[in-house]
């Protein structure tokens, strides 16, 4: 099973919600060898990055068999434990159906596996980016409702023509969110967890910004699809990541970024509150750094 990129419809054997069968037997055991690669090598190395909801839920994916995971043993597990279902999908899909996905506590799940000849970086996510990156932290009740508050804000921000700047929103959060947790940094984001690399950068690294969440800060900014992010944001708990999302007025933020430039990855901010191994003290109202 092979990468594969949007479609402007279905492919052949792909259903209209953009699902597909997983056909697990059909992975060969060069497949279930790279996974076993990936997992072992990943889950080693998360102890003192990852945050405890991961960690947590990573034991939910220790308990299948080796290899490359069987939708349908993953589900008997996930869902009686979070709600959650893994849905098989040919790769990226298209925002409305991802959206309705995520509104319902479908996870949707890339159903190829990377190449070995990429096993250190895959040019595009796949599945051991979506399961062993994002599932785990499904079993964690308030991030769980974050991505379904998420999910029904995508549907809300389509009829409005607004995904780009909700798309933001996802990456800076739930590929590459930080987390505090007793007075540490932690990673939380699929992007991070699913590369060693970017996970100590992002946490150790003198580099990057890093900034309390602000939601209209986030959608204004730009990202890297390339190469490792500028700005980092950190939320308090997961608990203040929902009640983010489900105060927001994201119409009127929509309208509002539409009026102003948007943020380069690197660019700073006047309402920027730096992360400084304490809790923020935030301001009224930002406005963009001259």
């Amino acid at each position: 099973m092979a990468a594969t990129h949007i479609f402007d419809a279905p492919p052949e054997g792909v259903a209209a919600d953009w699902t597909m069968p997983q056909e697990w037997q059909a992975f060969t055991p060069e497949q279930h060898r790279t996974w076993r690669t990936l997992f072992d090598r990943q889950s080693a190395a998360m102890g003192g990055y990852a945050c405890r909801a991961f960690l947590d839920g990573l034991g939910l994916l220790r308990r299948l068999r080796p290899g490359v995971p069987d939708f349908a043993e993953l589900n008997a597990l996930l869902k009686p434990a979070s709600g959650w279902e893994v849905v098989a999908v040919p790769g990226w899909i298209p925002n409305a159906p991802f959206f309705e996905h995520l509104a319902n506590r479908r996870f949707p799940a890339a159903n190829f596996v990377r190449p070995p000849e990429q096993i250190a970086y895959s040019e595009e996510p796949d599945m051991f980016h979506d399961i062993f990156g994002h599932v785990p932290m499904l079993a964690n009740p308030a991030f769980g409702d974050f991505l379904v508050a998420y999910g029904e804000a995508g549907l809300r921000a389509e009829s409005l023509g607004a995904s780009d700047y909700l798309g933001r929103l996802w990456l800076y959060t739930v590929e590459f969110g930080l987390v505090v947790e007793e007075g540490e940094l932690r990673a939380f984001g699929g992007g991070l967890l699913s590369s060693l690399a970017e996970t100590a950068f992002a946490l150790t690294a003198p580099e990057p910004r890093r900034i309390w969440l602000d939601v209209e800060r986030a959608m204004r900014t730009r990202y890297h699809f390339d190469a490792f992010q500028q700005t980092y944001f950190v939320v308090e708990g997961f608990d203040q990541l929902l009640r983010a999302t489900e105060e927001a007025d994201f119409a009127s933020l929509y309208r509002k970024i539409a009026n102003e430039p948007a943020l380069a990855p690197g660019d700073a901010w006047r309402g920027d509150v730096a992360y400084e191994g304490r809790l923020p003290v935030r301001p009224a109202s930002g406005e963009a750094a001259t």
